[in-house]
């Protein structure tokens, strides 16, 4: 079985960006840059205060790896790592085991966050950025080009690489029988973190991982490469992981499976 990884990201403003790249008041607080960033940008934008994408700080990184030896989901690293640390593990994991990658809107956001964060903190990865040079096969399949397969961004492609059809992984997969998003959605990630309250963000991203791997199994299943009984499977398998880590404590996969009942 070809390793797939399953990858999501949430980010905050990066204050001490923000200070050195706009300019800001170094004597003010983190949460006073960023105020004054976002009221920048919604002066430009006309009402969005969306910063623009290398001006956001990477928190949490979590993964869903599927091969051979089972099934594991969780966050990269710990709450007290670094940016760079967590960034540099993911793409560790892309030189160890040259993964599918999939994604919901990973080509949009999640990848080129990585991108410019890794520049940042001098990350080191090869096995990504590999175009044929090295390796031949990936000339004709790569992760960078957007419509190749080793990355899938399901967003993309069943939208049909349109983006006024794209689809929140929310509705969808609420309309796919699975959980959807419990408890925290991404504008709530800055406050959640000004509040101390990491621990919740990366619970949050290690279920949106989740909902993306069953969206993929179901993708994988109307496409024919899952049959309906090899698709069962593969979604029990995560029933059967998710158990395991609820009985250990982890509560927020109890209120995962809870919103999930069994067909």
């Amino acid at each position: 079985m070809l390793p797939t990884l399953v990858f999501d990201i949430e980010t905050v403003p990066d204050a001490q960006g923000l200070r050195a790249a706009w300019g800001i008041d170094a004597g003010l607080s983190d949460a006073q840059v960023v105020e004054i960033a976002l009221e920048r940008r919604r002066e430009k934008t006309g009402g969005s205060d969306f910063l623009p994408l290398h001006l956001h700080r990477v928190v949490a990184i979590a993964c869903l790896l599927r091969d051979d030896k089972g099934l594991h989901v969780k966050c990269l690293g710990t709450p007290e790592d670094g940016e760079g640390r967590l960034v540099q593990q993911f793409f560790s994991l892309i030189e160890r085991f040259t993964p599918q990658l999939v994604s919901w809107n990973g080509g949009g956001f999640d990848l080129q966050v990585l991108h410019y964060r890794g520049l940042v903190h001098g990350v080191q990865a090869p096995r990504y950025w590999e175009s044929g040079d090295e390796d031949r096969d990936f000339k004709w399949n790569n992760y960078l080009s957007r419509y190749h397969t080793r990355h899938l961004d399901l967003m993309d492609l069943l939208a049909l690489y349109t983006p006024r059809a794209n689809a929140p992984l929310d509705e969808l997969a609420k309309l796919c029988g699975f959980p959807g998003k419990l408890g925290m959605d991404g504008s709530q990630v800055w406050p959640a973190f000004r509040e101390g309250r990491l621990a919740e963000i990366r619970d949050y991203c290690e279920t949106d991982v989740a909902n993306t791997w069953l969206m993929y199994c179901r993708f994988q299943r109307m496409r024919g490469l899952l049959t309906p009984e090899r698709y069962e499977a593969e979604v029990a398998a995560l029933r059967e992981v998710l158990g395991g880590l609820a009985q250990n404590g982890a509560t927020h996969w109890r209120e995962f499976l809870d919103a999930w009942p069994s067909a």
